[in-house]
């Protein structure tokens, strides 16, 4: 690679809805800029992206995939990020390391809505970005109707960059809205200027006239130049088209079919042209720190390899990486340039580049990696589980290997996360839906031979009592050749507020039981209250200890644990024992227009609305704050989505308990007679 080709770069995330074609593109991008010789398809499972066994079985993407290529003297490394919501993580992880990102979407006005998040997070991190109306051969709406409908759901402003030519539902070229010159597509082969269609003048020039207006918001000389009717030259427009879009004020649209690589080259030319440099993404990034010649990088994806073990795909944003290079510690095993899962080793790079590095062990994902103790960069907040399932490996022996295994699995996937649930001694696996779990799982299997059993995740009911019950006796005689046991107690259960927990007390007078043994009768109650009479553990209850007897010799603590269990098991059955439920405080998120279905959503399930408001930074979303049963919450994010087109979310914690109905609760009683106590509703 000569050095003018080194001299420049440009880093590019390709994003954009599920199965708006994104892989597509990049095999386009790929083909058009000569890096591959013959394009792959994603039904043919054999892209450059979408290049892990788990994506080609699903044919989608599951994680971001990296590829480079060169340009007009530019270096480009694009990533291709998923598109599913479920693998969102993934792509804001990647983003905040992007000089621009393509935004991919349909000419399909009912799924612009789905756009709405990553415009938010875009704009929230300030991520210069354009727009590629992808798929134009099946459009079946006019381009000034898309665009309407794309501008509805940025909250910056959208400016076409260039208007489609159509001819019967198909797209065959393009007006340049900068230069006014017309283009002919040709398949394989760069578009040809054409004479400029007379039939489109005046959409052209209303598109024209947009473009600039939203320009000249940000440029006091081109509002005059407009004001005065003075043509601008077209050296001023993409200079106005550069500032603005790398400070994230506009955002360029374009139409293509990437299939058939029409658009794909204007696309690129315009990165060239206006799309910030690295240098420039460095500055606003790296802030007001002092340039020095400490290198800086942040981590943008971890992955684990059969082959290579831990790679951790870098951004560099200050200063060069070196090969052997220590960062916050860590020696770099290697540096690496990578084409889909192909990794090509190099010796350096300087700022601006996306490389992986190998054996970064202790580097996680987000991670600012440098040679000289750098500020820590933001990093995007790690999405909160939605879905969960237990998990049980195969075969028992892997018990053992599961914790490590998962720790990388982890480390992959940051909006992955587990537990082992204190009530129900299950291993939980959260995650952001059920493909993204079937995802995890098959690479447990694949990656570390660990395959996996799973089922609902039980639900950890507690129960607590309705009345008290006075002098309950418990005695415990035991005889068995030599010293005897005796332990005698009486006590009374009371019922707590909601949330107290659990009390013990003693009011023991004149010594009838000596206080080395009433640890012993808090230990037995507290045994029993660990399995209630209908199975589970029980809350909200005061004990008091408050007559007994002992005998000098037989007496001990262990004697009076056994009593006080004795009298637990007789008096639980006398205070109506009742099921309780632990009840979520849920925040959904969701465009306004879904409000009604989200509370239809949860009254279904049994939920209470506690009220809803105006999202104050996202004009046309609402929050719905309810509290929901968490029986009810398995397979609520799948619903939720399906309501809303994919793009409602929600956060949820734990808010208390409460008594369950007394029909469900019986129901969840007999369901859960066989299993010893916790389980599902459902």
């Amino acid at each position: 690679m000569n050095e003018k080709v080194k001299s420049g770069s440009r880093n590019v995330a390709i994003v954009g809805p599920y199965l708006s074609g994104k892989t597509t593109l990049l095999e386009s991008l790929l083909f058009v800029t000569g890096a591959i010789s013959r394009k792959g398809s994603v039904k043919d499972s054999n892209t450059v992206g979408d290049s892990s066994q788990e994506a080609r079985d699903r044919q989608m993407s599951v994680e971001v995939s990296t590829a480079n290529t060169e340009y007009n003297d530019i270096r480009f490394t694009f990533i291709d990020c998923p598109g599913s919501v479920e693998f969102a993580q993934e792509t804001y992880n990647a983003l905040i390391g992007v000089d621009a990102a393509i935004v991919v979407c349909e000419p399909i006005n009912d799924r612009v809505l789905t756009l709405a998040p990553l415009f938010k997070f875009l704009d929230d991190w300030e991520i210069p970005h354009l727009v590629f109306v992808n798929k134009m051969d099946r459009a079946n709406i006019h381009v000034l109707e898309t665009l309407h409908a794309l501008k509805a759901v940025s909250s910056r402003p959208l400016v076409a960059h260039q208007y489609p030519i159509m001819r019967e539902e198909q797209l065959i070229g393009f007006i340049d809205l900068v230069s006014e010159q017309a283009y002919h597509y040709h398949s394989g082969a760069p578009a040809d200027p054409v004479p400029f269609p007379e039939e489109l003048k005046e959409e052209e020039h209303i598109a024209r006239a947009e473009m600039l207006e939203a320009l000249a918001n940000f440029d006091d000389h081109l509002l005059e130049e407009l004001l005065e009717d003075i043509e601008p030259p077209q050296e001023e427009i993409l200079k106005d088209l550069k500032m603005e879009l790398g400070a994230d004020l506009v955002v360029p649209v374009f139409f293509g079919v990437a299939e058939q690589d029409y658009g794909v080259r204007p696309l690129l030319e315009a990165l060239v042209r206006e799309a910030p440099e690295p240098e420039t993404t460095a500055e606003r990034r790296l802030g007001s720190s002092k340039k020095n010649d400490a290198t800086i990088a942040q981590v943008l994806k971890t992955y684990y390899t059969p082959q290579g073990g831990k790679l951790s795909l870098v951004r560099v944003w200050q200063g060069k990486l070196t090969d052997g290079i220590v960062l916050n510690g860590v020696r770099a095993g290697g540096i690496y340039h990578q084409m889909g899962q192909q990794l090509h080793q190099i010796n350096q790079v300087g700022a601006g580049e996306i490389v992986a590095l190998s054996r970064m062990e202790g580097i996680k994902t987000g991670d600012t990696i440098s040679n000289n103790a750098a500020k820590e960069l933001p990093k995007t907040g790690q999405l909160e589980p939605v879905y969960a399932l237990a998990i049980i490996p195969e075969k028992r022996n892997d018990e053992v290997k599961l914790s490590g295994a998962i720790t990388k699995l982890l480390e992959e996937d940051p909006s992955l996360a587990w537990e082992q649930h204190g009530d129900t001694h299950e291993v939980i696996l959260w995650g952001q839906g059920e493909i993204h779990l079937q995802v995890a799982l098959d690479r447990l299997r694949r990656k570390y031979n660990l395959p996996m059993t799973t089922h609902l995740p039980q639900i950890p009911y507690k129960e607590t009592i309705r009345k008290p019950a006075s002098s309950v006796h418990g005695r415990y005689k035991h005889q068995s050749g030599g010293h005897g046991q005796f332990g005698d107690v009486y006590l009374d259960i009371q019922p707590l507020s909601r949330g107290e927990g659990f009390n013990f007390k003693e009011t023991i007078v004149g010594g009838v039981v000596p206080k080395q043994y009433i640890p012993g009768v808090e230990m037995g109650v507290r045994e029993v209250l660990a399995h209630g009479p209908l199975g589970f553990p029980v809350v909200d209850v005061a004990v008091t200890l408050t007559n007994g007897s002992y005998h000098t010799v037989d007496s001990s603590e262990q004697a009076f644990k056994q009593a006080a269990r004795v009298a637990m098991q007789t008096g639980m059955t006398q205070c109506q024992p009742t099921l309780l439920e632990p009840i979520l405080r849920v925040q959904v998120t969701a465009p306004s227009e879904f409000t009604s279905k989200v509370m239809q959503l949860v009254t279904g399930r049994r939920g209470q609305i506690l009220g809803y408001e105006a999202i104050h930074d996202w004009q046309g979303w609402d929050s719905v704050t309810a509290y929901l049963p968490q029986a009810e919450m398995h397979n609520f994010i799948v619903e939720l989505r399906s309501q809303t087109l994919g793009v409602g979310s929600f956060h949820w914690e734990f808010d208390h308990l409460q008594e369950v109905p007394d029909k469900l609760a019986e129901r969840i009683l007999n369901t859960n007679s066989g299993n010893g106590g916790n389980g599902n509703s459902k």
